[in-house]
């Protein structure tokens, strides 16, 4: 199909030139379907560097947390089935499912957990569940996990045992508070292992892979044998004050928390599967999903921010660039990942990067642009000045830190906030009460602050999704 007759704006592809070599991505994957069917590839850079290695639509990637709507599809199936409600206490079928402290855990749902909103903040325990494939890579030094402070979370029984030993407040009553939870997400893939009989990664392929011909698609690349075809992963680092991608062909992999995100698929693969929500549930003649089911995990169930909602593994947009955009990301070492579905002009879309620091929302938003007949560069949202006393700014500075290990300081400096957020400083302006704009790659989200009954600041979250308890005052 002609691109021009989607509005397609010409510079997109010298746009993604741009910033995937000023990002320095090796490989990336760009795939666009209209009613299912393909109507534009192309590959950016190499699968593998080092030997010139293109890439093509059946390249295979991480998809990374985009596994979290696979995760809640395999759910749905379940409640269609009737072995489930998403109502259903989450210890109706993790009996053992405990909080330290006796802690309530009897008005958590499985819908809490699809939707980040247990109450439950987001934990440590990935970077333990990664921890084995993590030992064997020299990238891991790379990264903000402490792996050695713990012992490796390698089962669902280690799992549960690390939640129920760590001392923690709850954020909120179940349905009151978002914190995007790895931890749920891996526990719901032993709710599908009860309510199935099947493991998780088996249910998922019998289920949803195999029906929506995805034949590239695996949890463990040895699921591959001899399929070539596969991106090798970069990680980053610092060297001599250079940002510098190096091959780190190692892929981590956490047993106990492959429900949260450890799918691989190639872009012909993710346009099959994006067909369940836009076609409301049938990939070709197979039906994966009913179309009930379908608006249950496409409804905006929690507000992430202004124009920005969590469905059941999926986020949705209500207006991003003049339309309704339904998408989800994904990252980790080696991986960058975007999928999208604009149901009203039948559009689908992915994008697969092989190493992490790809500016995947840069790189998602120009590519809506492009469909819109908008310069590529249109910012998404914009957020209106607020004014604010500049003698209220130190409510806001201190440490803050989440109990995943992600750190971030507010500063004041020269009458404005300042986040210091990776090594990096960046001005915050004010656009609401308690709420600041930060701008990244061109792109404006919203850092909101939260206050406890007293009127005192006691945590920070960014774009509604990972909250920050203040430890101190600096």
């Amino acid at each position: 199909m002609d691109m021009k007759t989607l509005g397609w704006t010409e510079s997109f592809e010298e746009y993604m030139k741009k910033i995937t070599e000023a990002a320095k991505v090796p490989g990336t994957s760009v795939g666009l379907a209209k009613e299912g069917e393909l109507i534009y590839h192309q590959g950016f850079g190499y699968r593998d560097v080092e030997t010139k290695a293109g890439i093509t639509l059946d390249t295979v990637f991480g998809i990374g947390s985009i596994t979290k709507s696979f995760t809640c599809v395999a759910i749905m199936q379940l409640q269609e089935a009737g072995k489930l409600s998403v109502h259903d206490p989450i210890v109706k079928y993790i009996p053992e499912f405990r909080l330290k402290g006796g802690k309530s855990v009897e008005n958590i749902t499985i819908h809490h957990f699809m939707t980040h909103s247990s109450g439950v903040p987001s934990l440590p325990s990935l970077g333990y569940a990664m921890k084995r494939s993590m030992l064997d890579d020299p990238a891991a030094g790379e990264v903000e996990y402490d792996i050695y402070n713990h012992a490796s979370i390698d089962t669902y029984t280690d799992l549960l045992d690390y939640i129920a030993s760590f001392d923690f407040e709850l954020l909120g009553p179940p349905g009151t508070e978002l914190a995007y939870n790895n931890d749920a997400y891996g526990l719901l893939g032993l709710v599908i292992e009860r309510g199935s009989g099947l493991p998780y990664e088996q249910y998922v392929k019998k289920h949803i892979l195999e029906p929506a011909g995805m034949k590239h698609s695996v949890f463990l690349v040895e699921e591959l044998g001899n399929y070539a075809n596969l991106a090798t992963c970069y990680a980053n680092r610092v060297a001599d004050g250079a940002h510098e991608v190096y091959a780190a062909p190692i892929w981590w992999d956490a047993p106990a928390m492959r429900a949260a995100g450890f799918l691989k698929a190639s872009v012909r693969d993710m346009l099959s599967y994006t067909e369940v929500f836009r076609n409301d549930g049938l990939v070709g003649k197979e039906r994966i999903l009913s179309a009930k089911s379908v608006e249950q995990m496409i409804s905006p169930h929690v507000k992430l921010g202004s124009n920005q909602y969590y469905g059941y593994g999926l986020i949705i947009h209500p207006n991003y660039h003049g339309i309704r955009l339904i998408e989800h990301t994904g990252g980790i070492k080696g991986v960058a990942a975007q999928m999208l579905i604009i149901k009203e002009t039948g559009i689908t879309a992915t994008i697969l990067n092989n190493t992490m620091s790809a500016p995947i929302g840069t790189m998602m938003s120009g590519l809506v642009c492009s469909l819109q007949s908008l310069p590529v560069d249109t910012p998404a949202y914009t957020y209106p000045q607020y004014d604010i006393d500049e003698e209220c700014l130190p409510e806001y500075v201190g440490k803050y830190k989440a109990h995943a290990g992600i750190g971030m300081t507010v500063e004041v400096a020269e009458g404005n906030l300042v986040l210091t957020m990776n090594k990096a400083k960046i001005p915050l302006r004010s656009v609401e009460v308690d709420g600041f704009a930060l701008n990244v790659a061109g792109n404006e989200n919203v850092l909101r602050f939260t206050r406890d009954l007293q009127g005192n600041v006691i945590r920070m979250s960014l774009g509604g999704m990972l909250p920050l308890i203040k430890e101190k005052a600096i």
